[in-house]
């Protein structure tokens, strides 16, 4: 123990795959995966709300599945792929399907919910690549906002799904219950 700045604290190595970029970072043990993603590796986009993973705000994909990052320590995800808002982006950089929907459907509002809702419904699709107006709501339940009402952020959903199909091909086929002209 030093005098002046108390014990100090043991730090460890990790490796993440982070947006497909392999990271290194030297953490203490109890340090948050959303902390380590914002001030170890700069990473802003994974917001942080309540810090108790209630509100979704810091909602990133952890091999692909939906996490609250303030609740998982960085060193429990060594070894891990790590999507946060940043990587859900085309791979020419612009924005992706999930992201131009929230644009078109105006699906935020002061936007500190949205990263949460982006990758939240980027993992969603890939597993419901065709939902309802119900199961879009269902799909983001877990995710708090204080300013939208959520009509938008479910239409942004359906929209985001029916970009992919576009992008794959598959536009012809609408979602059950949901056509163009219906509101969410």
């Amino acid at each position: 123990m030093t005098p002046d700045r108390g014990p100090t604290e043991q730090t460890h190595d990790i490796s993440l795959t982070v947006n497909g970029v392999l990271r290194q970072a030297r953490v203490p043990a109890r340090r948050l995966l959303s902390d380590c993603l914002r001030h170890d590796l700069g990473l802003t986009g994974t917001h942080v709300g309540c810090e108790h993973g209630v509100c979704g705000a810091c909602t990133v994909l952890v091999n692909g599945q939906p996490m609250r990052s303030c609740l998982l320590l960085a060193v429990s995800v060594d070894g891990s792929e790590i999507t946060t808002v940043e990587g859900c982006t085309d791979p020419d950089g612009s924005l992706g399907p999930v992201q131009r929907a929230f644009m078109e459907c105006h699906g935020l509002q002061c936007g500190f919910c949205t990263p949460g809702f982006i990758t939240t419904i980027a993992a969603y699709l890939r597993r419901n690549p065709n939902p309802t107006p119900e199961q879009a709501r269902e799909a983001i339940g877990g995710n708090l906002c204080r300013c939208t009402g959520y009509q938008n952020i479910v239409a942004s959903v359906l929209r985001a799904a029916e970009i992919m199909r576009e992008e794959s091909g598959d536009a012809g086929v609408p979602a059950a219950g949901h056509g163009r002209g219906e509101r969410a």
